[in-house]
């Protein structure tokens, strides 16, 4: 079987855990079942069999994430034949605009495709403009498997790029994918599916804490690593990269499901090709904005691997390996946790309201075991998953789904599933769905059963004591998590920005009547406006046309903008603060617009210069941290930056003759103590070498900053690289003061 070389393992302690949580799961579940109640068989098996359950899939997840993958990309080759397809149906055109502007722009030689299943005479006109082939066909046959299938029969690549209408591709996507290709069994590479709208409802961002969690992260940065070991992993239907003759020998993309993406691995899998998992985030798309969206995702990828479990009978399917089956039927378990959750969130209103116990031991030598168990369990899943479960955040998101799951595995049962894009918009108006009816209604029913298993034992004592606190306890557990879960929705719907606005650190200079530019530092960037800190021309006001650059890698961007609102901000710090304004950018031209867009999509720049990590540390990472005081130059690079909290524009000199040039950036300022600051421009420095940074420099008091250019990072976007530099101050030297009436941009 072929296996990846590399992988990262478990640590010793880690291993050691986990094994010693499956020694006592399987005795806590022969001694579970001495207790089961006899007098309410129904009830404790359906108790009992939901916790076998639990421990089912948590063996499943050791043997799937016990080694993770570590892949490096070969170079590519030269000279391949590439078909890039986007297929849409009715994305908006500007959604589909940034797609196929980063597609074209791709490092490596190919054809970008766009495939129109909506036939829209705007779509064709879009396509002509950016330089790319435009298909269409009359029917919707199929949905986009079949309009995948019709490009295949036009296109005369070797190879086939696919990404969702929103999912923009990173410049670099062809050329970190395509080598591994030299190996003639590699049927696709599949890449993670990362989303740029930070305030989707699947995304949960902290950013003091410079935490980003998604209700993916799981999956993407753990799972799909554990199934490449085993050669399960599976193409995931956007950001991945097929070899032509292989999708020819299975008679294209799989029809008849509305998974064609599961469904087509498997088929490759079958014939016996490998599949390859490159965890390099390469393509940036949207994710789904509220529950509504988020739920019918959820429900057509439910509703499709029961349809395809049905049709290709996974676990007694020949032509896939022991592992292979394992790994498929591991993911299409996954939603039979929504009845396993049903189970579980109405355990303790029944016991209240019938005084009916599921155990015939007392609840006091019940928890006695099951409470160091179940902190086992927890445990053990946050060292196996690497600090990716976020046990307490995930919880709220298998609150949210367990009835769309549950429903999702009566797809077994159907023959016919429409096929349903993602909404890319936030629903609205006063029609708008609830999605969230059956997790209102556990609310209320534990809530209920409450005070009214209370007012029973009062009256009857038709519980033990102990009993009655232990599921008074449980319940209001999931009272927290359905409030939580609720409050978060509320503060997502909150988000009614029409453009998402991207948290990256700009510098802007704004022409004056006495032509002296004024240096102003933007953030909350989008093709529309920005937010902009620091002093304007004075008299300037709304009604005021401003000539601007903003001072990208591709060189400086002319736009005019209008001033929306203006006021004074106080840093999170409370002693500085900030003129801080709204800016709009009146209809800048068709090449403007595309740098604009080009610079912030398809890139995971907004990750590198805020500091974010999806991954939380647990115990046991901790100690090794401790024991091993070594760091890798990136995880060093990442925590430095992680304690950055403020950025703010600058003009950097070179306080040698051979350079005079005077060139903007953008530089940390207060950072944390014991922190070096750091510094983003558009062009390349040499290390070691010395450096003057001018903040403000049209201002009395701005800070003048020395330093050594020290470590950096070279991250791309489509209009150009970009450049991080950590700086090096000597111990004397101090961060650039703060001038009044400006202010750094918070992180």
């Amino acid at each position: 079987m072929p296996r990846s070389r590399e992988f990262e393992p478990l640590t010793f302690p880690q291993r050691g855990l986990i094994l010693f949580y499956l020694a006592v799961a399987a005795f806590y579940l022969i001694w579970r079942f001495t207790t089961l109640n006899p007098e309410a068989l129904t009830f404790s098996w359906l108790v009992y069999g939901a916790e076998i359950y639990g421990v089912l899939t948590m063996v499943m997840h050791v043997i799937m994430n016990w080694r993770l993958t570590v892949r490096t990309p070969p170079p590519a080759p030269e000279g391949l034949k590439v078909d890039v397809f986007v297929p849409t149906y009715n994305e908006p055109e500007a959604v589909v605009r940034r797609t196929l502007l980063a597609c074209v722009r791709m490092d490596y030689p190919h054809e970008t495709w766009l495939l129109d299943d909506g036939n829209r005479p705007e779509m064709k006109t879009l396509a002509e403009r950016l330089g790319c082939r435009y298909l269409a066909r009359e029917s919707r046959e199929d949905a986009k498997a079949g309009n995948l299938n019709n490009a295949l029969a036009h296109a005369q690549g070797d190879f086939v790029a696919i990404f969702d209408a929103d999912h923009a591709p990173h410049r670099h996507f062809l050329t970190n994918t395509l080598g591994y290709f030299t190996d003639e069994d590699v049927a696709f590479v599949q890449t993670p599916q990362d989303f740029y709208n930070l305030d989707s409802y699947q995304h949960r961002l902290d950013p003091d804490r410079k935490q980003l969690w998604t209700e993916q992260s799981l999956f993407f940065r753990v799972i799909l690593r554990g199934k490449d070991y085993w050669n399960a992993a599976f193409f995931c239907g956007s950001c991945a990269i097929a070899r032509r003759h292989c999708l020819d020998e299975i008679g294209g993309f799989a029809t008849g499901t509305v998974t064609e993406d599961l469904h087509t691995s498997i088929r490759l899998h079958e014939r016996g090709y490998r599949s390859i998992y490159h965890a390099e985030p390469l393509a940036f798309g949207i994710a789904a904005i509220d529950p509504e969206g988020f739920l019918k995702q959820r429900l057509r990828w439910g509703q499709g691997a029961m349809r395809v479990w049905r049709q290709e009978r996974v676990l007694t399917n020949p032509g896939l390996t022991w592992p292979q089956r394992m790994n498929y039927f591991a993911s299409m378990l996954t939603y039979f946790d929504g009845w396993q959750r049903l189970i579980f969130y109405t355990i303790p209103a029944i016991v209240l309201v019938t005084g009916v116990l599921p155990i015939s031991v007392t609840v006091t030598q019940f928890l006695m075991v099951f409470i160091p168990y179940m902190l086992l369990s927890f445990w053990a899943f946050e060292e196996l998953t690497r600090g990716y479960g976020r046990t307490t955040i995930i919880e709220q998101y298998n609150f949210a789904r367990f009835a769309i799951f549950a429903r999702a595995t009566l797809g077994l049962f159907r023959r016919h599933l429409a096929f349903r894009v993602t909404p890319k918009s936030r629903h609205t108006g006063n029609d708008r769905p609830q999605p969230l009816r059956a997790q209102w209604f556990i609310l209320a029913f534990n809530a209920l059963a409450i005070p009214t298993g209370i007012a029973l034992y009062l009256a009857y004592g038709h519980l033990p004591g102990d009993a009655l606190i232990a599921n008074v306890l449980w319940a209001g557990v999931l009272i927290l998590i359905a409030v939580a879960l609720f409050r978060y929705t509320a503060r997502n719907e909150r988000f009614r920005r029409a453009d998402y606005r991207f948290p990256i650190p700009v510098a802007m200079s704004v022409a004056t009547p006495d032509r002296a530019p004024r240096l102003l530092t933007v953030d909350d960037l989008s093709p529309g406006g920005c937010r902009a800190y620091g002093a304007l021309p004075p008299g300037t006001d709304e009604d005021t046309p401003l000539e601007v650059n903003l001072h990208l890698p591709g060189g400086p961007l002319a736009l005019t903008a209008r001033v929306r609102f203006s006021r004074t901000e106080t840093a999170p710090d409370g002693e500085h603060y900030s003129r801080v304004h709204g800016l709009h950018f009146e209809a800048p031209d068709e090449t403007a617009h595309q740098r604009l867009e080009a610079f912030l999509h398809g890139n995971d720049l907004q990750w590198h210069v805020q500091g974010y990590s999806e991954q939380a540390r647990t115990p046991l990472m901790r100690l090794a941290e401790r024991r091993d005081a070594t760091r890798t130059p990136v995880a060093e690079f990442a925590r430095h930056l992680a304690a950055v909290h403020y950025w703010t524009a600058c003009t950097c000199r070179f306080p040698v003759q051979y350079d005079t040039e005077a060139f903007y950036g953008v530089v940390t300022v207060n950072p944390s103590p014991g922190a070096d600051p750091y510094l983003l421009v558009n062009r390349p420095l040499i290390a070691g070498g010395a450096i003057e940074i001018h903040t403000r420099p049209y201002q009395t008091g701005a800070g003048i900053l020395r330093a050594t250019i020290g470590p950096s990072r070279l991250l791309a976007t489509a209009d150009g690289p970009v450049h991080l530099y950590q700086l090096q101050t000597e111990k004397e030297d101090t961060p650039c003061p703060q001038p009044a009436e400006t202010s750094a941009v918070s992180a």
